[in-house]
């Protein structure tokens, strides 16, 4: 029965394929019609458009994964890199999306001289800036908060170098890097809107996908085009829960921390895995898939021994290998001063021209939107906390929830609009409570997913270490599960208002029906300078002391709470 259930759901996801891919080849035959880089608004374009922004972001997860294990290993193996290292990802966690709009445009564009590929290459690299932080933080967070007893058995069997990435650093980091990932599509998702449509002022990039024709059916008016664009993505968003998300979920559970050896394999569930897994036709993929893996895995690791061996019988070998790492790593610092120093001598032209009047109004933009911000964060704390810990303890619940709130956190804020501008601009008069509603869905789901891994990564052992001393209630919560969040917790925040200072640009100014709605902040200075005056002087303005504020709040507040949570809390055997 099962075998025929399998095989029935098989045959129709193989048809949605097939239909999908048919209604597809349709959109991209009217977008080439069309005139290449034209949002067409029909609700017959919407598989094409999803393919599309399918496409970049993936291109822009890739980057960002690559990113992410690279970037957090040095941060989180070298203390003396990861003084520095860390106060750069702060300060390029806290610029929002739009502050990489001149980057992108004259970097990307300009290189390829405004063709179709370079708004293509610039608007992944918005995607990247959107998902790549969250990721690096969550990896960081992994490698410093490694149990002594692990480092101390890798020590005594000399585990080193890329065995000991591979062996220790890597299985350690992979429940946050699943968690996170998940964390960084939603987040890409949410930017979407924002990567799709590039403007400076009058100039305006356009690229067919999801994101572009949601924010110009919300512009119009076209209140069904838009629902219709949403389900799209809720649908995509579903599938790829059902496929990837879910099964890889419950993959990482093999590689939570437990004191002793009971642990064992846990089976992966849930009707989305077994679907994939256990369906007939894609049995034989797997093995495929599996035994190709494996023997390029082992193909890898026998050239790279190999080479390892060679080379370390000829010095020779060895000096070149490293005069030619220190030529490039010289060759990449001097074209990042290069790259400063004209930045440098850029702003210096901007700030010696006359100021404009709404320079003087950032610091008072900066207090309301900071006053946002912690309006959104303390209702984030007051539902995330409880339902975390609820979840993470309810293997049901988890399987449930966790969907519905992976769609709800990827859903962009601006296709919200509608349904806030008619009840809460109504009832109110005023944007100051919308700002905060839809500040706090670039907030909450930061918290929710950290806080959520942080529970479900109590080692089992613990767990009946509590039961057995009779620890329950508020007792057991305030011994063994909150003392195990704090880590998570602390992540979660400074990752929290790093996705709220990023959502003010979307929550402080947003045009719908023709009218254009703004409550006063950082963010909608920022949107009025990017979209309508082009004001690079207001941009830049906006831009720094928006990073200088977010830097110094994580430099002297949630840097030495993050600092003092790795010290105290760190689950040791």
């Amino acid at each position: 029965m099962a075998r025929a259930t399998n095989l029935a759901l098989t045959m129709i996801m193989a048809a949605l394929l097939i239909a999908f891919a048919y209604f597809a080849y349709q959109g991209h035959r009217a977008v080439t019609l069309a005139g290449g880089t034209t949002v067409v608004t029909s609700i017959g374009i919407l598989p094409y458009y999803a393919f599309r922004s399918f496409v970049r972001m993936l291109g822009a997860y890739i980057l960002s994964f690559i990113f992410t294990l690279t970037y957090g290993y040095k941060a989180g193996t070298d203390e003396r890199a990861g003084r520095w290292l860390i106060p750069i990802l702060d300060i390029l966690q806290s610029v929002p999306i739009l502050g990489f709009f001149p980057a992108a445009v004259y970097f990307f564009v300009s290189l390829f001289q405004g063709r179709l590929l370079g708004v293509e290459l610039a608007s992944i690299f918005l995607i990247f800036t959107s998902q790549a932080w969250n990721m690096t933080f969550g990896f960081y967070e992994s490698l410093t908060t490694i149990p002594r007893d692990l480092r101390e058995a890798a020590d005594a069997y000399r585990v080193r170098g890329w065995r000991r990435f591979q062996k220790l650093y890597l299985p350690a980091g992979i429940p946050k890097l699943v968690y996170n990932s998940i964390m960084s599509w939603a987040g890409g998702w949410y930017f979407l809107i924002a990567a799709e449509i590039i403007a400076i002022g009058p100039v305006e990039y356009s690229l067919p996908g999801l994101g572009s024709y949601l924010i110009k059916t919300t512009e119009k008016g076209e209140l069904g085009l838009t629902v219709a664009g949403l389900l799209t993505l809720i649908m995509l968003i579903t599938l790829m829960n059902i496929f990837i998300w879910r099964p890889l979920s419950t993959w990482a559970e093999n590689f939570k921390y437990e004191f002793g050896s009971g642990g064992g394999n846990h089976i992966p569930g849930g009707w989305g895995y077994h679907l994939w897994w256990q369906a007939p036709g894609f049995r034989e993929i797997r093995l495929l898939v599996v035994k190709g893996g494996a023997s390029l895995t082992l193909a890898l690791e026998s050239y790279a021994a190999k080479l390892e061996r060679n080379l370390a019988g000829w010095d020779f070998w060895q000096r070149l290998v490293g005069i030619t790492r220190r030529l490039i790593s010289w060759g990449l610092a001097l074209l990042l001063a290069y790259a400063l120093m004209r930045g440098l001598v850029a702003l210096g032209t901007l700030f010696l021209m006359p100021w404009q009047p709404e320079v003087f109004s950032i610091p008072r933009a900066i207090l309301f939107s900071f006053l946002r911000l912690l309006a959104a964060y303390l209702l984030s704390l007051a539902w995330t906390v409880p339902v975390a810990i609820w979840i993470g303890h309810n293997e049901r619940v988890y399987e449930i929830l966790t969907p519905v709130f992976e769609i709800l956190a990827s859903v962009p804020a601006t296709a919200l609009f509608p349904i806030i501008v008619f009840i809460l601009v109504g009832l109110t008069g005023g944007m100051n409570l919308a700002a905060v509603l839809l500040v706090l869905t670039g907030m909450q789901w930061y918290l929710l997913f950290n806080l959520i891994a942080g529970v479900k990564s109590i080692p089992r052992d613990l767990k009946e270490a509590a039961a057995a001393f009779g620890l329950k209630g508020f007792g057991y919560l305030r011994r063994v599960v909150l003392p195990a969040m704090v880590p998570s917790l602390i992540t979660g925040s400074i990752t929290a208002w790093g996705g709220g200072w990023n959502a003010l640009i979307v929550a402080e100014y947003v045009v719908y029906a023709g009218q254009t709605y703004t409550a006063f902040g950082i963010g909608s200075l920022l949107d009025t300078a990017t979209y309508s005056s082009g004001s690079f002087q207001l941009i830049w303005s906006s831009l720094i002391a928006m990073m200088v504020t977010i830097v110094l709040m994580n430099r002297f507040f949630w840097r030495r709470l993050y600092e003092m949570a790795a010290r105290r809390f760190k689950i040791e055997a």
